[in-house]
């Protein structure tokens, strides 16, 4: 008897079909099996996802650097002692560091985080105001509502103009009112308006009070020199940031006489360890999940099994006379396997179906939110074929056990039991 033979299936769905609520029953373990395997994948692949929305935008092989305060002696010098970075740091890094891509110098006004009173025809704002080069977009990306980012020329040709954020818009200009070509002070200054950026659904450094300058029109304007506050340094993607910082704090440190052990004398932040780090839970997230859902997939297939073998037993005169009439052991028990693999896999995809509705509902619920990192929430096709694959192949496994009791089954026996 073949697979596809009608005789065969039409015999296995009058099995199936003479008890309903048994076999309904009996799928439900499998069914739930999958049910929470498919909800935990896609819920993984959703919070993955949320991360991914995070950090889009953001260069996540990059690194900060600032200077601070030395804590140790070191050749003479006490410690306690301030290093201040200049551009030409900037300039020996790129040269002497081959993981670098870029580095893009900044300065502010005020100190780390401080804010500066930003002002228009009456109108006050207390916004954070950075010297910047155009490459800064590149490491942390603006999403620009009207106008432009800085570029070179801007940088180049000192001009003085600035890119607002959101925020410093809204308290210094009316509702829909045209900020492009507008003028704004900043401690007296004048500068040109020529873009407004709001903030991305991602990781933002600077919020959306803040003011963007040139940095060669920064150091003009306020007699800042060479002089940078910190550095953003975006390393190349087939080198390790971690590297890159050790080269980096060596070179410098030498430059300025800090001792090499010295742990406070250069400030550095790796936010390649935090996409990492993310990266590796949510993998070990999508490993649990999966285990969570397999044992769960195998329990549900054993009590699949666990039926079957009441169903041989109740069926143990039936196989009798089909073995009398001539059916061969591998007849029966082909039969038997097939209704094990028939309800699994029937069970598998009303499983399937229940989930990625309820996945649907979770996307339309949570998926644009902007609070909590959760976006599309799927599980790939390579999953799903995974997936029923292994539904199949336990099917098999597990049905072996009433089909091999069913085939042991002797026909005088059969036929003489009531």
């Amino acid at each position: 008897m073949k697979i596809f033979d009608k005789d065969l299936w039409d015999e296995v769905m009058a099995t199936l079909s003479k008890n309903m609520l048994r076999t309904f029953l009996t799928t439900l373990g499998v069914i739930f099996a999958v049910l929470i395997l498919i909800l935990l994948l896609g819920a993984t692949t959703g919070l993955s996802n949320g991360f991914a929305k995070i950090f889009a935008g953001t260069a996540t092989n990059s690194m900060f650097l600032w200077s601070q305060q030395t804590s140790m002696p070191y050749k003479g010098f006490d410690k306690g002692r301030r290093i201040e970075f200049t551009l030409d740091d900037a300039e020996l890094l790129t040269k002497q560091v081959p993981e670098i891509e870029l580095i893009s110098p900044r300065t502010q006004l005020g100190n780390f985080r401080g804010t500066v009173t930003v002002t228009r025809e009456g109108r006050t704002s207390g916004s954070s105001v950075y010297g910047d080069y155009p490459s800064i977009d590149r490491v942390s990306k603006k999403r620009m509502v009207e106008g432009r980012f800085i570029n070179q020329s801007d940088l180049d040709e000192a001009r003085k103009v600035c890119v607002i954020g959101l925020d410093t818009y809204q308290l210094l200009f009316d509702k829909g009112e045209k900020a492009v070509g507008e003028f704004i002070q900043v401690n007296g200054i004048y500068f040109m308006v020529v873009g407004v950026y709001k903030r991305n659904d991602n990781i933002n450094f600077e919020g959306e009070n803040s003011v963007f300058l040139p940095f060669s029109t920064f150091s003009r304007a306020f007699n800042t020199g060479d002089k940078i506050g910190w550095m953003a340094i975006m390393v190349k993607s087939n080198a390790s940031v971690a590297t890159a910082e050790r080269k980096i704090k060596t070179i410098l440190k030498r430059k300025y006489s800090v001792h090499p052990d010295d742990p406070r004398a250069i400030g550095s932040f790796d936010f390649s360890q935090i996409f990492q780090g993310i990266s590796a839970f949510t993998f070990v997230l999508q490993g649990f999940s999966f285990f969570i859902g397999l044992f769960s997939l195998i329990a549900g297939v054993i009590a699949v099994s666990n039926i079957l073998l009441i169903t041989v037993k109740e069926r143990t005169k039936e196989i009798g006379v089909r073995r009398a009439l001539g059916a061969t052991p591998r007849i029966i028990k082909t039969q038997i396997l097939m209704e094990s693999i028939v309800l699994t896999v029937f069970a598998g995809l009303v499983g399937f179906v229940i989930s990625t509705g309820l996945l649907y509902v979770l996307n339309v619920q949570f998926g644009d939110g902007e609070d909590f990192p959760f976006k599309n929430p799927t599980v790939s096709i390579v999953q799903v074929t995974v997936l029923f694959a292994l539904m199949v192949g336990l099917s098999l496994l597990i049905g072996l056990i009433p089909a091999n009791r069913a085939i042991k089954i002797k026909p005088i026996e059969a036929l003489r039991e009531e």
